[in-house]
């Protein structure tokens, strides 16, 4: 595999917070499977000695002191260069063998991410309710902005520059990887999905997932990104549930005067006719920040696109060695 990606500059990006139990292998193995990375690991405050396994087995360390993945992830994309970014966490629960597979059909396919679907070796690899969780918040993404992940928490991806370019890191927590998906569905970039082994944590190593406090934290990401990226549906959900409520109210009032004339129930009228004007107004404001947000998200991809257009000098030669060694 090297001969095929010496050409592409890769930066192997790990995020770490107390993983002394499994980041002197993780980072051996991903020199194994990429020898010609250049191999970050990002320490997030850790107290059981991260940082100096990891520079004892050939990282470049350097630290983030905001805790949170989110904080840790923005500072890993802001400041390293490369062509290809791969994104990693530091339990060892990934392998690294399947690198090099999502390097090459990024540089070949002309893809923005890539996304290592997990597909664990034992039950023991996901704590319990991990995998309806993470079902349940898939199937959210895939119904408010498309079909195209059926793993959006995987902490295993591969990006190109003009990805990473053109994101603007928001989350703060495990969020992150929410919004890396997100960001590829509304500017509907090119990304695959390819599956690799997903395995037990090393003996000393321990998850820092909270299941139910990040679980819901994710979910409000969700829905946030859902208001932000598509408020006109956003905004008419909402003005559509006021607007029945008004309707319902209202429904017995006009009976009422059709037969008699009278409006007895003058107050509930009033909160009728109130709502309605809400629902309306929610209308119109779908309206105007679809607007805005279709400025931002043109403005993002434009942005894409000219990172595109500059990588493309550097990549076009690693993109047809790795394809005629493919042919071969």
């Amino acid at each position: 595999m090297a001969p095929s990606l010496s050409k592409a500059r890769v930066a192997v990006l790990i995020p770490c917070f107390n993983e002394a139990a499994a980041i002197r292998d993780v980072v051996k193995d991903f020199r194994v499977a990429l020898p010609d990375a250049r191999i970050y690991v990002y320490d997030n405050n850790s107290s059981d000695g991260t940082p100096r396994i990891a520079a004892e087995a050939g990282a470049i360390v350097r630290f983030e002191t905001r805790q949170g993945k989110g904080h840790v992830v923005r500072r890993m994309l802001s400041e390293t260069d490369a062509d290809v970014y791969v994104m990693v966490d530091g339990d060892g629960t990934y392998d690294a063998s399947t690198s090099a597979e999502m390097v090459r059909a990024l540089l070949t396919n002309r893809l923005a991410m890539v996304v290592g679907r997990r597909v664990h070796e034992s039950s023991g690899a996901y704590r319990r309710g991990h995998v309806f969780g993470n079902r349940t918040l898939s199937s959210a993404v895939q119904l408010l902005f498309g079909r195209t992940f059926t793993d959006i928490l995987s902490g295993y991806r591969v990006f190109s520059r003009a990805f990473v370019k053109s994101f603007p890191v928001m989350s703060r927590s495990f969020e992150i990887e929410t919004e890396l998906t997100v960001h590829a569905l509304t500017l509907n970039l090119p990304a695959q999905e390819i599956k690799s082994p997903y395995r037990v944590r090393p003996a000393g190593s321990h998850s820092k997932l909270r299941t139910y406090h990040d679980g819901f934290r994710i979910f409000g990401m969700i829905v946030r990104l859902f208001r932000t990226e598509r408020p006109q549906l956003f905004y008419s959900l909402i003005g559509g549930l006021l607007l029945l409520v008004s309707v319902l109210m209202a429904i017995p009032i006009v009976i009422t005067f059709l037969k008699t004339g009278l409006v007895p129930r003058f107050p509930t009228a009033i909160l009728a006719s109130a709502i309605a004007v809400s629902s309306l107004l929610s209308f119109a404001c779908g309206l105007i920040l679809d607007t805005v947000t279709q400025g931002r998200r043109e403005a993002k991809m434009l942005l894409y696109m000219a990172t595109t257009r500059d990588e493309d000098s550097c990549l076009v030669e690693a993109t047809e060695v790795i394809r005629s060694t493919t042919r071969r």
